[in-house]
């Protein structure tokens, strides 16, 4: 069992409603508290910095709807669902979509050839990376993709199986129904509460989400070896606490039956076969751009 022993990791798997609940609900009402401030700066010079924070909050809701999407967020099937649905909505990630491309990440995780996180390039320039860390890059093709799906009525995507494709399409025409509503409802009342709340902030906060997903597996090895091809970063407690405990990475991947709340307990047993770790995201990032510029693929800017 890569180091647990089958009951151990038969009790580690336990869902529970009550954690979930307790985990979202912080969340939630982190969430809630940057709105506020949000909204207590508007028209000041903290506009910016207050709508990045509660970006930052916002987009992190991605690690609620990864959990959901393993349903390991609750012990209930529904609430998962339910929780997926919703942060994929304002995330641009419809679940299903996501939850078939996830899993084939998990399957193949580091396989050039199979592996769906790998279909673009490593970054091997500077600008490159930069240009993916605001995370433009993402959402065009996550608007692209769920667009032509509900555009085209097909969802061909090799890791997409036939029997789930329409579902996609429903799910992606659903989607892009409900924002061209927001879209037209916010005009006919010349509202802007969906720009300053949601898709302002989505984008403001996305680099900070880029940062941290990159450093999953980025620079691992092309290996079928969880403990080569992924990566645990050791952080502080509340960036564990808004990520729902996803820098134990190499852990989930190796358990991803086990829910967000006892992926400490997994690293307190396996920690010492985690050939992959960072002691930090700055760290790991000074570290990839440090790598750029030594493979001389990115000339260091020199002083006039």
């Amino acid at each position: 069992m890569r180091g647990l022993e089958r009951a151990e990791l038969q009790r580690l798997s336990r869902r529970s409603d009550a954690r979930g609940a307790a985990q979202l609900t912080a969340h939630a009402t982190l969430l809630a508290l940057t709105a506020v401030l949000l909204t207590r700066a508007r028209g000041t010079f903290w506009l910016v910095p207050a709508c990045t924070l509660h970006g930052i909050v916002l987009v992190f809701l991605f690690c609620a709807m990864h959990e959901a999407a393993h349903r390991t967020a609750f012990a209930t099937r529904r609430l998962n669902d339910a929780l997926a649905w919703i942060c994929g909505l304002l995330l641009l990630l419809p679940p299903e979509y996501f939850r078939l491309y996830h899993f084939a990440h998990h399957r193949h995780t580091q396989d050039p050839a199979r592996d769906p996180e790998l279909s673009q390039a490593p970054a091997r320039r500077l600008r490159t990376y930069l240009w993916r860390v605001t995370g433009l890059p993402n959402w065009i093709s996550l608007a692209r993709t769920s667009l032509g799906h509900a555009v085209s009525g097909r969802a061909e995507e090799a890791f997409i199986t036939p029997a789930k494709r329409a579902h996609v399409v429903r799910e992606a025409r659903l989607f892009w129904g409900i924002y061209l509503a927001v879209l037209i409802v916010s005009a006919a009342l010349r509202r802007s509460e969906a720009l300053l709340y949601w898709g302002l902030p989505a984008l403001l906060g996305q680099p900070f989400l880029r940062l941290y997903l990159m450093a999953e597996h980025a620079g691992c090895a092309l290996s079928d070896d969880v403990y080569e091809n992924t990566r645990t970063t050791h952080t502080l407690p509340w960036v564990r606490f808004i990520a729902w405990q996803m820098p134990y990475h190499v852990e989930h991947h190796a358990f991803p039956s086990v829910p967000f709340h006892a992926l400490s307990q997994v690293h307190a047993r396996v920690r010492g076969r985690l050939c992959v770790t960072a002691p930090g995201y700055l760290a790991l990032h000074r570290g990839l751009i440090a790598s750029l510029l030594k493979d001389n693929r990115v000339r260091p800017l020199r002083s006039a």
